[in-house]
């Protein structure tokens, strides 16, 4: 999607900047030392981007990303690993397209909400077309004909209706998040089980597909913590996460 390259495109830049400002230190004066003419504030660090965003449950997320990088590797990558060992490319593919025709629902009553009346059309569009011509979805029929997928939560939501982002927050093995995020999540799984329970699903089956699909979406998110090797992983990815949410409830 072009909004989603911009986006990247948007966020490597600013991680190019932070890792550029980062390296930068502010030394102290040997006593034979010039003063400098421009005076510094007490606590340098407020100099640095790292302070951009507040933080005041770091000791809570800090634990807890450090939880999900573990929960990560000793669990859901093996998980990951063995479902794209056992799974076809085709299968694998048809899934994906099958949980991301099933999650046009909530960006369609998220693009209502926030009055994206065309971005509401193309995504019912997409959702009809992807379920029939595309068998329930398994194909995505919709995106050669000129339909782009997009994406809208109920926490860009709350942020389109002026509800600020609150505090920062790293959600057990969901990541990186926020007090008003948080909240949308809540309100789009919702909206997702209500999506299953039209299907007529049994309470075993609705559990069953909704394992799949979050085994599906960490196949399909690259990320893998400490793979930077930065000592300060945890500072970008907030930076990123915040940015990257300024940027879509902004457009």
């Amino acid at each position: 999607m072009l909004v989603n390259s911009i986006i990247r495109i948007k966020c490597i830049s600013l991680l190019t900047c932070i890792m550029l400002t980062a390296c930068s230190s502010v030394p102290e004066l040997e006593s034979s030392a010039v003063a400098p003419i421009v005076p510094l504030p007490d606590y340098h660090q407020e100099l640095g981007i790292f302070s951009a965003y507040d933080d005041p449950w770091e000791g809570f997320n800090r634990r807890m990303y450090y939880f999900n990088a573990k929960a990560d590797e000793y669990v859901l990558l093996p998980i990951v690993d063995s479902y794209k060992q056992i799974t076809p490319d085709v299968v694998e593919t048809g899934l994906s397209n099958f949980f991301n025709n099933l999650g046009e629902i909530s960006t369609f009553v998220n693009s209502v909400l926030q009055l994206k009346f065309s971005v509401a059309g193309e995504t019912f569009g997409r959702f009809f077309i992807n379920s029939t011509l595309g068998m329930v979805g398994l194909l995505d029929v919709a995106t050669p004909m000129g339909l782009a997928e997009q994406n809208e939560d109920f926490g860009q939501t709350l942020g389109f209706w002026g509800v600020g982002a609150g505090p920062y927050l790293v959600l057990p093995l969901l990541g990186p998040s926020s007090l008003r995020d948080a909240t949308g999540l809540a309100f789009d799984a919702l909206a997702d089980q209500q999506t299953l329970d039209v299907l007529g699903m049994k309470s075993e089956e609705e559990l069953y597909l909704s394992l799949i699909n979050s085994i599906d979406a960490r196949a399909r998110l690259p990320f893998r913590y400490y793979a930077s090797g930065s000592a300060f992983e945890y500072e970008y990815l907030k930076l990123l996460y915040k940015k990257f949410r300024e940027i879509q409830v902004a457009r």
